[in-house]
């Protein structure tokens, strides 16, 4: 039974997925052939033939049970190299005594994880871009990591345990998740070994809704006991529970940190609390923070708002301001609405638009809608949703705070034909009516109607005039809606006074009820009127509509008419689990808005490599947008303020320059995580006058920490800083990466300012995106326990590079598996124990010197490639076109072997090339297979000759020549087995040979229709003038005024289009007259592998001009400069075709 070594990437076979098996010892060529037996089910029997292929792709159930073997080896291998490099402290790195020249050091930093849980891949794939290619270079590297604690989450997850245990019991039971399994048991934090796994086990409902509610059920499904879990009720054992972890899981990896530097932070740190402290002071003094009241996301159940981090959805989401109009509701007050006698009763219409408030025809609700009658004051009810009024009542727009009181329930067809007075409003009066489409989850469920410029007001309107079913179904009385035209407020150059009516008119729009259309044409209208619109009424008549809105918001507030009201853009909801809301709060900010502090980061971001335009683009929106950011919060873990105990900065305002905090965590904790032991320099020692002397900002102080001490802190900040890169995913732009730039400007001089960001998109697990609830989730230790530390960094590798989502592919990490045991046998093999075998001397063939030239080539590619951050690209140059390389020479000296030195040279280069990416595997070829002394990773950049980039292209022409002789030699025999009709089929009568016909160069016609293209192409736009300009050009030249330009015409115009289209493909060297190289060189120095590979006795290489007439002679015409031909005779019609051109004695090779 054959061994299954590995699985082929996923292709398709139609609509099917596809996996090939590979086994072990098969050749590549009978993989191959299976592979197009797979790949070809559109030709004859090709339901058959999908059937069979079928049965011989690995299911799912066979790719866990193929051989680990190999697997296993690669793990065995980085738990040695690991320990090595452990002992050796290989990745512990200090300050230098004197500055560091230009590329001296490298400053490499992410993001300090959440630990709230283990660490995933997409961890993985940032950290993994980290570095390794500077150490590689000789470039001296540092790479600390530490834990992140700040903040809402842990404290939300620690309570809710707490209320299920109080709730369901202790280990709870609950109502309807009953697992069908028992968790697997996990050790204790303090003996987790490297093969620890967390195995996700979810409950048969668990696995049908897709996520649990419960935090405890969340904690089992990571393998954890019911009397460990109840231990994560404190807080405090999140911290020291997880970090330990996070550290082994990096470490499995092969992460080349410092983990002397590490630290976790909040006041548990005692070190790190005053570090945050001694920022939050300078902030102050230099007027960057403040205290007042604005919106802010809010989260109820926790009392205090809700930051970025302390979402479990709505990341990114800010308050947006309405305006809200009070339409007061004219008495008398019937049925439903007779309690509210006696107060003034408002329904409160939330408008982004208050300038057209002067075209009110009547308001809108939703007949089905829930609202209420909610107190305001002791004397104002609005009528409301009740999530606006909720919303309310953390505005101070509720007559009890935070609490909203519901008078009376409505509905919304109790609201249906109201009288009410509108601020504005040119009709004395407007009526109450019924609108098809609310959403009661944005505003208030309470909408101003302006038909004159809303598209949905104007076809609402008109639904109602125009169908008097419609009216009964509602009970809308005819003088509620047919009295009241559109009235024009506002002139749109594009679309007139009118403008809903003209655009919905003009798109045909039917009905209310066109959703599309209607939102098609509300971006036509609102874009246009406010940008271009002129005011035709009012106090600010012929006033341009952007510069009257504000005025006109303002009269509404002031005059009583309306109220400022906000609400999260979408939903948002806590970590807590409750929906947020926008309150007015009064908390600390930091003045992210202010000019002078916008100014500077600005001028930091101009200075930053990032990589991408489009992360550019990012961050000059987040800096276009960015105001006050609430940085205090009430509730969680974190560090008080110096000034102010009663509030905790938050969690994205504790971790803005902490990269400074790296270099000198080695001193202050000793190796320590959390700071708490009896460490030379004391906590409470490093006052701010310390803290000013180590980070540049004062003189030496008065301390009891020794004057050596104090200066080793700040040469190691001076030697690191600034940090040369932070690699992070894109969704940090928006503000943790933004803060840093804005605090590195205000904390720090303009040379220590960051001088790059990578930020790549989201990690996709085979196409789709990772997530718990849906299973499609890996941990970094999964990850590495299933393919190993290698070929998970290879699959990241390969998973892609942009801002765009990444895609790692499990059968790719898994393939990488066969890939680089593969390779190591080989240099074992083929190399080292065949040694005495190979070829010595200096490289002199032609394969030899295009070996040697590719291997230049990716040397200097991959380099550019790792500088650009392009892991994917330098895995492409540095691994995948090596192989591709090293294959061709192999085949290539099949008969004189392969040169010594330039295969060691290879296998020496190719490892250096794919260190960064998989360094555990460069440690072993180094040292076990070649025993080589030092370290892979620091064994230094491979040196390059100069990249022949002509003699590349001669190879590359040589190989598809090659191919494209295999299938005329194939049609040729093809067609020599042919019987005549009636006779039988005869073989050919003597040995093949080939007579391969070159053409130096194009000439006559050619070489004048190609002068004529090279004139009328544009290297900048990659495009040609139109075809009338080169059928004009020529007819003036020389050719077309030989003759008949009609014939001339249908001669050349052909050529015309195939050299138009290759160029387009293949680039402007299409229409160069000769190729660069010598084509009959090429074919002489190959003449050996020509034979070998079609079989032939003989090959002659003849210059086109050698051919005379005949059959053979008029096949050799066909021959152009890249496009040789070749004619299959028998080795005595090529003597005899060669001596008719003049050649009275020949030599055949």
């Amino acid at each position: 039974m054959p061994v299954v070594m590995g699985i082929e990437p996923l292709t398709t076979l139609g609509a099917l997925p596809v996996r090939i098996r590979v086994y072990e010892n098969e050749s590549f060529t009978a993989l191959r052939r299976r592979r197009r037996r797979c790949y070809s089910g559109n030709t004859g029997g090709s339901l058959r033939r999908i059937l069979r292929c079928i049965a011989t792709m690995a299911s799912d159930g066979a790719e866990k049970k193929m051989s680990t073997e190999r697997r296993d080896k690669l793990l065995g291998i980085e738990k040695i190299i690991q320990k090595r490099w452990e002992d050796a402290k290989i990745f512990e790195v200090d300050a230098s005594d004197e500055p560091p020249k230009p590329g001296e050091k490298y400053f490499g930093n992410f993001p300090y994880p959440y630990m709230n849980g283990v660490l995933h891949l997409g961890h993985a794939f940032s950290l993994s871009k980290l570095a390794a290619f500077q150490r590689l270079c000789g470039t001296k590297v540092l790479l600390p990591m530490g834990f992140h604690c700040t903040g809402m989450p842990i404290k939300a997850c620690a309570d809710k345990l707490v209320r299920e245990s109080e709730e369901f019991g202790c280990p709870p039971v609950f109502p309807t998740e009953v697992t069908d399994e028992a968790p697997a048991p996990v050790a204790n934090k303090e003996e987790v070994p490297v093969e620890v796994k967390f195995k996700a086990k979810k409950s048969k409902a668990v696995a049908k809704s897709g996520a649990s509610k419960y935090q405890w059920t969340i904690m089992r499904s990571l393998g954890l006991e019911d009397d460990e879990i109840a231990k994560f009720r404190d807080p405090l054992y999140w911290l020291e529970y997880f970090p330990p972890i996070a550290k082994n899981d990096l470490k499995f990896f092969g992460l080349s940190c410092d983990w002397r530097r590490s630290f976790i932070t909040t006041e548990a740190n005692p070190y790190y609390d005053s570090f945050v402290r001694w920022q939050f002071e300078h902030l102050r003094e230099k007027k960057k923070v403040g205290k007042d009241l604005r919106y802010a996301i809010y989260s109820p159940l926790d009392r205090q708002p809700c930051a970025d981090h302390d979402r479990a959805s709505g990341e990114g989401v800010a308050p947006q301001e309405y305006v809200l109009i009070k339409m007061e509701v004219q008495p008398p007050f019937t049925g439903k609405l007779k309690p509210l006698e006696g107060k003034k009763v408002f329904l409160a219409a939330a408008t982004l638009r208050p300038e057209t408030m002067y075209g009110q025809t009547n308001a809108w609700v939703l007949a089905d809608g829930d609202y209420g009658a909610y107190e305001v004051s002791a004397t104002e009810v609005f009528v409301v949703t009740a999530r606006a009024a909720l919303n309310m009542a953390y505005q101070n727009l509720s007559r009890v705070p935070q609490q909203p009181t519901c008078l009376v329930e409505l509905k919304g067809q109790d609201l249906i034909g109201l009288t009410v007075v509108s601020p504005l409003a040119k009709n004395p009066v407007v009526y109450v009516l019924p609108m098809l489409n609310i959403k009661t989850d944005k505003g208030t469920g309470v909408v101003t109607s302006v038909p004159s410029d809303s598209p949905d007001d104007y076809m609402a309107l008109s639904d109602l005039k125009s169908k008097p079913a419609l009216r009964a179904k509602f009970n809308v009385q005819d003088e509620w809606v047919l009295p009241f035209e559109v009235l024009p407020i506002i002139n749109v150059p594009e679309f007139g006074d009118k403008s809903a009516e003209a655009v919905c008119i003009s798109m045909k729009i039917k009905s209310q009820n066109n959703r599309d259309d209607l939102e098609a044409a509300k971006k036509m209208t609102y874009l246009k009127g406010f940008t271009d619109g002129k005011m035709l009424v009012g106090d600010y008549a012929r006033m341009k509509v952007q510069e009257a809105k504000p005025l006109i918001k303002k009269l509404l507030v002031e005059s009583g008419q309306a109220v400022i009201y906000s609400e999260p853009e979408k939903k948002v909801i806590s970590r807590s689990g409750d929906e947020c809301v926008v309150a007015l709060t009064d908390q600390w900010y930091l003045q992210y808005a202010e000019e002078e502090w916008k100014s500077q980061a600005e001028k930091c971001l101009t200075q930053m490599e990032l990589y991408s335009d489009e992360t550019r683009r990012l961050f000059e929106h987040a800096l276009g947008w960015l105001n006050q950011w609430a940085c205090s919060r009430s509730f969680g873990l974190g560090t008080k303020f110096p000034w102010d105990q009663d509030f905790l900065i938050e969690s994205l305002s504790d971790s803005t320059i902490y990269m400074a905090y790296y270099t000198l965590a080695h001193i202050l904790q000793e190796g320590d995580l959390y700071g708490k032991g009896d460490h030379a320099v004391k906590p409470n020692q490093m006052t701010r006058n310390v803290w000013d002397f180590v980070f540049g900002m004062g003189p030496l102080p008065e301390s009891e920490i020794p004057v050596e001490t104090l200066k080793r802190m700040k040469k190691e900040f001076d030697y690191w800083y600034p940090f040369d890169l932070r690699v992070s995913g894109k969704d940090l732009i928006q503000n943790h990466l933004t803060f840093s730039i804005y605090n590195h400007t205000a904390m720090f001089p303009e040379e220590r300012w960051p001088r790059s960001f990578r930020c790549n998109g989201f990690l996709l697990l085979n196409g789709e995106k990772m997530a718990k609830s849906t299973g499609n989730f890996l941990t970094i230790r999964d990850a590495v326990s299933d393919f190993s530390a290698d070929a998970t960094r290879f699959g990241l590798a390969d998973a892609g590079d942009s801002v765009d989502d990444a895609n790692f592919v499990k059968l790719t990490a898994n393939s990488a598996i066969l890939r680089l045991t593969k390779e190591m046998a080989w240099m074992s093999d083929e190399v080292i124990a065949a040694e005495k075998d190979l070829r010595k001397g200096s490289p002199t063939t032609f394969a030899d010197r295009v070996f040697e030239n590719e291997i230049n080539i990716a040397i200097n590619q991959t380099e550019r490639n790792y500088k650009a951050l392009m892991f994917r690209e330098a895995l492409k140059s540095g691994f995948y076109d090596l192989q591709i390389a090293r294959d061709e020479y192999r085949l290539a000296c099949s008969s004189l072997g392969m040169n010594r030195d330039l295969i060691f040279r290879f296998a020496d280069v190719q490892t250096r090339l794919l260190t960064p990416i998989c360094p555990h595997y460069a440690e072993y070829v180094r040292s076990e297979i070649f025993h080589q002394e030092g370290f892979a990773v620091t064994a230094g950049w491979p040196a390059s000759g100069t990249p022949d980039l002509t003699l590349q292209r001669a190879n590359k022409f040589f190989q598809s020549i090659l191919a494209d002789f295999r299938k005329a030699l194939q049609k040729h025999l093809a067609a020599s087995k042919k019987a005549k009709k009636g006779q039988a089929a005869v073989p050919p009568a003597a040995p093949l040979a080939g007579l391969i016909y070159v053409a130096e160069k194009y000439e006559g016609w050619k070489e004048e229709s190609l002068k004529i293209l090279q004139s009328c192409y544009d290297s900048g736009s990659k495009t040609f003038t139109s075809d009338v300009e080169i059928l004009s050009r020529l007819r003036e030249s020389s050719v077309g005024q030989s003759g008949d330009f009609k014939q001339i015409q249908k001669k050349c115009m052909p050529f015309v289009k195939f050299k138009k289209d290759e160029t387009l493909s293949v680039g402007p060297q299409a229409l160069e007259l000769r190729l660069p190289f010598d084509e009959r060189w090429v074919f002489e120095e190959n003449l050996e592998l020509i034979k070998a590979q079609l079989g032939l006795e003989s090959v002659m290489v003849v210059p086109v001009s050698s051919s005379s007439s005949g059959k053979i002679a008029a096949a050799a015409q066909a021959a152009s400069p890249g496009s040789p031909v070749i004619v299959f005779v028998t080795v005595p019609e090529m003597v005899a075709a060669l001596a008719s051109n003049g050649v009275a004695q020949v030599t055949v090779s």
